[in-house]
């Protein structure tokens, strides 16, 4: 071998062992580095609580959570009372009529009495004008029946204002929120950035929420008790109808 191979030969062995031991520094180094960095990498992810959101939405929320303990506060005291007048005795009208065509008007008025139910106080008034045109009769009978249905209706305005007015006075936080976001926003000047408005933002749609949940939730109340009052209604001229025909038939 010539001098000038010797010499690259040595060079090739002297470069072979520094890269090797370049790369062995390098893996150690990496192998050091990796689980320091590994716990950087992961992503910080914050929950936030149904609570943590109510408190978000700010003074507002006060009068919708109002709002919505009265709403179901009426719908289930108004779903007992509709339950109840609902009820019917089916020997009720029977002995109605064998009372009235005995002539024992005063045994009839003690059944109505007795019977607590919108029906029942219908018959009573008719009761007290047998005798008269029957068209008296009719009206006096149309007259006590409106005012039981105004009774089953008690409180559905105030379902009806919540299923309107909720959305809107969740609105009215959003629209407040946005206006404090923006108003943060130009404070912040230079230091200003979109984590100022995004948190602002999140915070004012709290109240739109929480409007619409409170708004839906009176709407449908306000609508199954509605169905729920018209079917008795509907019971109700099932009854006078029943009982101006019996006063239409002859004594047996």
């Amino acid at each position: 071998m010539t001098p000038f191979n010797l010499i690259l030969a040595q060079v090739g062995t002297a470069l072979d062992s520094a890269a090797g031991q370049v790369a062995d520094t390098l893996t150690t180094a990496a192998a050091q580095a990796a689980p320091a960095a590994a716990p950087a990498a992961e992503p910080i992810v914050k929950e936030l609580s149904v609570w943590d959101l109510t408190m978000a939405g700010g003074w507002l929320m006060i009068p919708l959570a109002l709002l919505a303990l009265v709403s179901i506060y009426i719908f289930f005291e108004r779903l007992l009372a509709i339950g109840s007048a609902s009820r019917t005795d089916t020997a009720f009208m029977e002995k109605i009529k064998n009372f009235i065509h005995n002539g024992e008007i005063d045994n009839a008025m003690a059944l109505c009495k007795s019977t607590k139910a919108p029906y029942a106080r219908m018959i009573e008034k008719g009761v007290t004008r047998i005798g008269r045109p029957m068209n008296d009769v009719l009206v006096t009978i149309e007259n006590v029946g409106n005012m039981e249905v105004a009774k089953l209706e008690k409180g559905f305005t105030w379902l009806a204002t919540t299923a309107a007015g909720a959305p809107m006075i969740g609105f009215l936080g959003t629209v407040t929120g946005m206006v404090q976001a923006f108003f943060q926003l130009a404070s912040a000047g230079s230091q200003s950035n979109v984590t100022i408005l995004a948190s602002g933002i999140y915070q004012a749609l709290v109240t739109t929420v929480a409007g619409l949940v409170v708004g839906i939730i009176a709407l449908f109340a306000y609508n199954y008790l509605t169905s729920r009052v018209n079917k008795v209604m509907n019971k109700l001229e099932g009854k006078t109808m029943e009982f101006m025909d019996l006063l239409n038939e002859p004594a047996k």
